[in-house]
C-alpha cells in the first residue's frame, strides 16, 4: 500500500502523438521509458524516485499491453543485475533505485555491467537526493560515473527536457556499448509541466523472445583475458563512440554564446536554480532569456573537450556552477584548458560554496561576486538575500529581529508503532543498565535523537546486525543490541545480519522493526506484509525465516503498543542465558498507512450516517503535577504542554492534542514506568444512536450525582468519558 496511488493519472500514458501531455515528471518519465520501447524495467524504492517504482506498479495493464516485464527488485544490486539482459540481446532495460546508497549497493553489479559493455540501451535512472532534501550521507554519484565509465545525463529540471533526456540515454547507451546513468534530483522527480507525446513501442524483442532465442559470447563475460580487452575498449572504442553521439545530437546547449565575452558553464541539473538567481541579479527573465552566455551540461561525463574549448576560447572568464564535492568537472575542465593553451580564468569553488547544495542563495551569492568583478553591467538589481539582516540599509532591517532558528530534528510520526518499542527499551534499561546499540536505516533510525537517544551508529540498510559484529564480545557482562527494519531485513540484514550472526555464534539481540511496509520509502509491500497481492507473494513472518537460519530464541510482538509486554520482553532477550543471537521481532501497522485506509472508511462511513467510534486520549488537568515525565519517555507530536489551570501551580501540564490517533502509548507508558494516573481515554461518537444518547445522559447524572457537594470550582468541570458529535 503505497503512500500515493497513480492509478487515476496512468491511463495517461496511453496517448499517443499529437496529444500534449502535462503531468509530473515521474509520470513523463514512465511514458518516455515506453515512447523508447523498453522491453523491462526493475527497480528498488528509495525517495526521492519511489514514486517512478509505484507508478510502474499502477500501470502494469499498460505494460502488459506493451510485452514490457517489470518487477520490485530485492535491492538494488539484484536490479542492477537485471540489466545482464541487455548484454547480449537487443533489449532496452531501465532501472531505478536512490542514490548514493543504491549505486553504493550495486556496485558489484554496475561495475560488471559496465566492463563487458551492453547490445540493448541500458538506462540506470538515479535518484539524487542530495542537499536538503536528503536522508543519507552527502555525497555525488558522479564519482561511480568516473570510475567504471558510464556515461552520466544530468538534464535540465524540465519535463520536456527530461524526456528527451530518457530517449537520448538509451540511443547513447546503445550508440556506445556502455550503460548509462540518468540523473533525476528531487525537485525534477515532482515538478510538472507538459511536452509532446509520442505513440508508445513495443519493444523489437520482448524477454519472452529473448529468452527462447538464448545467445552467448564468451567475450562479453568480465573474465580475464576477455577483462583486459575491455578496458581497451572502453578507451579506444566507447568513449569516442560517445562523444561523437553527445556531439552530433547536441545534448549539450548554449544559450547566448555572442552576449559577452564571460560566460558560465553550469550542470544541467543546477539550471533552473542558475537561472532563478540571475533572474534576481536582473540579468535573464523566468524564460531563461540570458544576457551572459552559458553552457549547460546535460551530459556531466564525460566532459566533451571540443565544446568546452569552443566555449572559453573567447571568453576572459567563466564561472562553473558544480555541486558538490569533489570538484570533478572543475578539475577536468582545467585540465581541457590549460593542454589547449586557452588562458581563460575559471572560477568554481573560490566563489561558490565548496560542500553542500547550491541553493538560490548559494548561487546568487556566487554569481553576484563573479559578475561583479567582470560583467558589473548586466547586474540591475540587488536581491535582499545578498544583504545581512542586521545591514542597516536593508529593507527589512527596521521590521525584521535576528532570530536565532531552532533546529527541528527528525522524529517518529503520531501514533507509531515504533515509539513504545524504543520507550519499552528504555524503561528495560533501568534494570539491565545500558547497552551498545547499533541502529539502521530506516525511521526507526529516528530514535537516535530525544527522547530516546538510543543508537551508536547506523552502517547501511540492513546492516544494523552487522554493525554490531565486532563488540560481541564473550567477555562483555551484556549482550549489544541491534535494530533494523523490515524493508532493510529482506533486502541485506537477513544474511548479512541474522546469518552471520549465527555463523558466528554471536550472543547479540537484534530487533527486527516489522510496520508491515517498506515505510520510509513511501509504504511499499514486501514480503512480510500481511497485503494480499495479486502479482506479489507475502505473508512470509520474519521469526520463521530467522528460526530458518538457525536462530534459536526468538520472539514475535504483534502489538508494541502494549508497553509493559515490550520492556518485559526486553529484559528477557537481555538476560536469557540461552546460547546464540536472539531476535525480537516487534510487529504493529505502520500508523500512516493505517489512518490513510481508516480515515478513508470512516469518511464514508460518516457520509453514510453510520456510528463511528474515535478513540482520543486526554490529560486530567487536576491529576497532572507537571513533571512532564510522561513527555520525555514518549516524544509523540500530539503530547505536548499547556498551562495549568490551577493558580497555586505554575508549572504548566501535559496535554493532548487534537492530531491524537489514540494508539494509548501514552497511557501505556505512563502505567509501565508507574508516572502517573492523569490519563484517560475518551470515546468520541459520531452519529450516535439512542443508547448512545442515552448512556450519555446516565453517565452525566452519576457524575454529577458523584461530585455533589463539593467545592464550587471542581463542581463546575465538565467531566465526561463520551462526547457526542
Amino acid at each position: 500500500m503505497a503512500e500515493r496511488s497513480f492509478a487515476n493519472e496512468v491511463g495517461k500514458l496511453r496517448q499517443g502523438a499529437g496529444s500534449t501531455l502535462h503531468v509530473e515528471g515521474i509520470l513523463a518519465v514512465t511514458k518516455a521509458l515506453l515512447q523508447s520501447g523498453v522491453a523491462y524495467v526493475g527497480g528498488y524504492q528509495g525517495a526521492p524516485i519511489s514514486h517512478l517504482m509505484d507508478v510502474l506498479g499502477d500501470a502494469k495493464e499498460v505494460l502488459d499491453e506493451l510485452g514490457v516485464y517489470f518487477e520490485n527488485s530485492a535491492s538494488e544490486a539484484t536490479a542492477a543485475a537485471m540489466l545482464a539482459a541487455s548484454v547480449h540481446y537487443p533489449l532496452r532495460g531501465a532501472i531505478t533505485f536512490k542514490s548514493t546508497v543504491g549505486t553504493n549497493v550495486a556496485a558489484d553489479a554496475l561495475a560488471n555491467l559496465s566492463s563487458g559493455g551492453v547490445t540493448g540501451g541500458a538506462l540506470v535512472i538515479l535518484g539524487e537526493d542530495y542537499g536538503e532534501g536528503s536522508s543519507i550521507m552527502q555525497e555525488r554519484s558522479h564519482a561511480f560515473a568516473m570510475k567504471s565509465q558510464m556515461w552520466l545525463l544530468d538534464p535540465r529540471p524540465n519535463v520536456a527536457a527530461i524526456v528527451d533526456a530518457v530517449e537520448a540515454g538509451f540511443e547513447l547507451s546503445e550508440a556506445s556499448n556502455t550503460p548509462v546513468f540518468l540523473l533525476l534530483r528531487l525537485r525534477s522527480c515532482h515538478l510538472h509541466g507538459g511536452f509532446e507525446a509520442k505513440d508508445n513501442q513495443r519493444p523489437p524483442m520482448t524477454v519472452t523472445e529473448a529468452a527462447q532465442q538464448p545467445k552467448r559470447d564468451v567475450s562479453r563475460i568480465v573474465l580475464p583475458p576477455a577483462s583486459f580487452q575491455h578496458e581497451r575498449e572502453k578507451i579506444e572504442d566507447r568513449w569516442p563512440a560517445a562523444v561523437k553521439y553527445i556531439t552530433e545530437r547536441k545534448l549539450n546547449e548554449v544559450f547566448g554564446n555572442d552576449l559577452a565575452d564571460v560566460g558560465i558553464i553550469v550542470q544541467g541539473g543546477l539550471y533552473n536554480t542558475v537561472n532563478r538567481s540571475m533572474e534576481l541579479l536582473g540579468c535573464s527573465d523566468a524564460f531563461g532569456r540570458t544576457q551572459v552566455p552559458m553552457y549547460v551540461m546535460n551530459v556531466a561525463y564525460p566532459v566533451i573537450d571540443s565544446e568546452v574549448i569552443d566555449f572559453c576560447r573567447d571568453k576572459r572568464a567563466v564561472l562553473l556552477v558544480e555541486e558538490g564535492q569533489p570538484d570533478y568537472i572543475e578539475q577536468n575542465i582545467n585540465t581541457i584548458l590549460r593542454r589547449a593553451d586557452v588562458r581563460t580564468a575559471l572560477h568554481g569553488k573560490d566563489l561558490l560554496a565548496a560542500g553542500g547544495e547550491y541553493t538560490s542563495l548559494v548561487v546568487t551569492r556566487g554569481l553576484h561576486a563573479f559578475l561583479g568583478e567582470y560583467l558589473p553591467e548586466v547586474i540591475t538589481a540587488e536581491p535582499a538575500l545578498l544583504r545581512p539582516v542586521d545591514d542597516p540599509t536593508s529593507p527589512f532591517a527596521a521590521r525584521v529581529e535576528p532570530q536565532i532558528v531552532q533546529p527541528r530534528p527528525p522524529g517518529l510520526c503520531t501514533g507509531c508503532p515504533e515509539r513504545p518499542i524504543f520507550a519499552g527499551l528504555k524503561l528495560a534499561e533501568r534494570e539491565t543498565g545500558q547497552h551498545h546499540i547499533s541502529a539502521d536505516i530506516g525511521c526507526h533510525l529516528f530514535a537516535i535523537n530525544e527522547p530516546f537517544n538510543l543508537g551508536a551508529t547506523t552502517m547501511g540498510y540492513g546492516l544494523g546486525s552487522a554493525g554490531a559484529a565486532a563488540l560481541n564480545s564473550t567477555g562483555a557482562d551484556r549482550r549489544t543490541i541491534a535494530v533494523m527494519g523490515d524493508g532493510g531485513f529482506w533486502h541485506n540484514g537477513l544474511t548479512s545480519g541474522i546469518g552471520n550472526a549465527v555463523f558466528n555464534k554471536n550472543d547479540q539481540l537484534t530487533v527486527v522493526v516489522d510496520n508491515d511496509y517498506a515505510a520510509a520509502t513511501g509504504g511499499q509491500d514486501i514480503l512480510s506484509s500481511h497485503a494480499d497481492l495479486p502479482m506479489r507473494s507475502t505473508r512470509h513472518p520474519i521469526e520463521k525465516a530467522v528460526r530458518a537460519i538457525g536462530v534459536k530464541w526468538a520472539k514475535t510482538i504483534d502489538h508494541t503498543y502494549d508497553v509493559t509486554t515490550v520492556r518485559d520482553t526486553f529484559i528477557e532477550a537481555l538476560t536469557t542465558d540461552e546460547p546464540g543471537p536472539k531476535v525480537l521481532v516487534m510487529q504493529s501497522e505502520c500508523q500512516l498507512n493505517a489512518q490513510r485506509r481508516e480515515k478513508t472508511k470512516r469518511t464514508k462511513a460518516l457520509k453514510d450516517g453510520k456510528r463511528v467510534v474515535r478513540e482520543r486520549f486526554g490529560v486530567d488537568p487536576e491529576t497532572c503535577t507537571g513533571d512532564h515525565a510522561c513527555i520525555r519517555v514518549s516524544g509523540c507530536p500530539s503530547l505536548t504542554i499547556s498551562d495549568n489551570p490551577d493558580p497555586m501551580r505554575t508549572d504548566p501540564i501535559a496535554t493532548v492534542l487534537d492530531s491524537c490517533v489514540g494508539c494509548g502509548v501514552c497511557g501505556a507508558n505512563a502505567h509501565a514506568a508507574v508516572l502517573c494516573p492523569s490519563f484517560y481515554r475518551t470515546d468520541v461518537v459520531y452519529n450516535p444512536t439512542r443508547k448512545d444518547r442515552l448512556l450519555a445522559r446516565l453517565r452525566t447524572w452519576w457524575i454529577g450525582l458523584l461530585v455533589w457537594g463539593i467545592e464550587r470550582r471542581a463542581a463546575e468541570l465538565e467531566v465526561c468519558d463520551v462526547e457526542l458529535v
